[in-house]
């Protein structure tokens, strides 16, 4: 990914993403992580099968990512885990919502202006003129 895709002003949306995601080899659906007291989105991510019993295994929100191919525990490389409180299916069984408590910075693998990782992915806004301001 690009810097300025996750660090910029300018509103790239990806609207190829979910034929991206059909066309690769994985089943899956949209996994969305909320911060359990806050009700805040933090991320929202695919889970197969794997994902979903690795989750449920080992408490910890859990993801396949599509871009690389692979299981993805949230935290194993930044040590910012997602702990699993509970987990959801929507009414048409077709997504998951993971109700998490973060233990760690953040969720989000890009840094602010600190040197921090972000609380939670959904870092901008969108303002009525297309461009995007930090909040």
């Amino acid at each position: 990914m690009s810097k300025e895709l996750e660090e910029g002003s300018e509103f790239m949306l990806d609207f190829t993403k979910l034929k991206k995601v059909v066309s690769g080899e994985a089943d899956v659906v949209p996994a969305v992580a909320q911060e359990i007291e806050t009700g805040e989105v933090l991320i929202i991510g695919y889970v197969n099968e794997l994902a979903l019993k690795t989750a449920m295994e080992e408490g910890l929100a859990t993801f396949w990512s599509t871009s690389r191919n692979e299981l993805w525990i949230k935290g194993k490389t930044s040590g910012d885990f997602l702990e699993l409180v509970e987990t959801r299916v929507n009414c048409e069984q077709n997504s998951i919502l993971y109700r998490v408590r973060l233990k760690g910075e953040g969720s989000c693998h890009t840094k602010d202006s600190e040197d921090k990782y972000r609380f939670g992915c959904y870092y901008r806004r969108l303002l009525p003129d297309g461009s995007l301001e930090f909040v």
